[in-house]
């Protein structure tokens, strides 16, 4: 899909990865960027620079997602792509003194922003989508979703199922029209990961946002439903599957290691 002329929706869109999908959609000819956020101010700075317009959305309420798509579509035209970008860091303990944790509070958070969160977007733009013979929705997840996330079961968990969402999101709509990728990458240079412990995705090659942005626009235009900026998780899956026990053996070493480091 081209961007170039096309309303696009991006959640999260006032800083870090979603920040640089708004702008690279505008470079790329976007008719109208949405910049939907908590952040409010932030997201009317960035709309403001961007000609777009801002919503202030908790992605993780369903009446926040339908106004935004409602308020869009009404003054704007149809939304072509949905960029549902918004996640948090919740739960991380390098320790991993228990991985069913002491709260249910951070798989419930985690649950509502990194699954319901694109549930709620389908469920109000399928139909839109199917009506029109067509749409996008980009879901940036993580490589956590494909590989894990030592220190953070609910991260790790949530992110998962996020993939497997939009794998039966894609499988189900390919013959309206609906297109889905998925943004997995690793480690980038926001304030979400500044805001965590050191996993074992640090050091790896941290990219910045506006990458990360310019490898989704690129999967977007070749309609990739896996967009990985970081090349090497490919490698990493490969050899997950080729040998899980052996997998969940190295990663268990990574756990160790981290324990060592912050234990003293």
């Amino acid at each position: 899909m081209q961007v170039n002329g096309k309303v696009v929706v991006v959640t999260g869109g006032a800083n870090g990865i979603g920040r640089a999908l708004c702008e690279a959609f505008h470079r790329a000819g976007a008719a109208k960027v949405v910049v939907a956020d908590l952040d409010v101010a932030g997201a009317r700075k960035i709309a403001a620079s961007l000609d777009g317009a801002a919503f202030k959305c908790d992605v993780a309420q369903e009446k926040d997602i339908l106004h935004v798509i409602e308020e869009t579509e009404r003054l704007f035209g149809p939304i072509a792509l949905f960029c549902s970008n918004a996640g948090i860091g919740a739960g991380f303990d390098p320790l991993s003194v228990n991985a069913g944790g002491t709260s249910d509070e951070p798989f419930a958070r985690s649950w509502a922003i990194h699954v319901m969160a694109h549930v709620y977007a389908a469920r109000h733009l399928v139909p839109r989508f199917k009506a029109r013979g067509g749409g996008y929705f980009l879901n940036t997840i993580s490589a956590a979703g494909l590989l894990s996330q030592i220190g953070s079961p609910a991260y790790s968990t949530t992110k998962h199922a996020a993939v497997g969402f939009a794998e039966n999101l894609a499988i189900s709509h390919r013959a309206d029209g609906i297109r889905v990728s998925i943004l997995c990458p690793q480690g980038v240079e926001t304030d979400m990961l500044r805001s965590i412990p050191k996993g074992p995705q640090s050091g790896d090659g941290d990219l910045s946002p506006e990458q990360v942005a310019g490898d989704a626009l690129k999967g977007i235009e070749q309609e990739t439903f896996l967009i990985l900026p970081h090349p090497q998780v490919l490698g990493y899956m490969r050899r997950k599957t080729e040998d899980y026990d052996r997998w969940i053996g190295g990663m268990a070493k990574i756990q160790a290691k981290l324990r060592d480091e912050f234990g003293k």
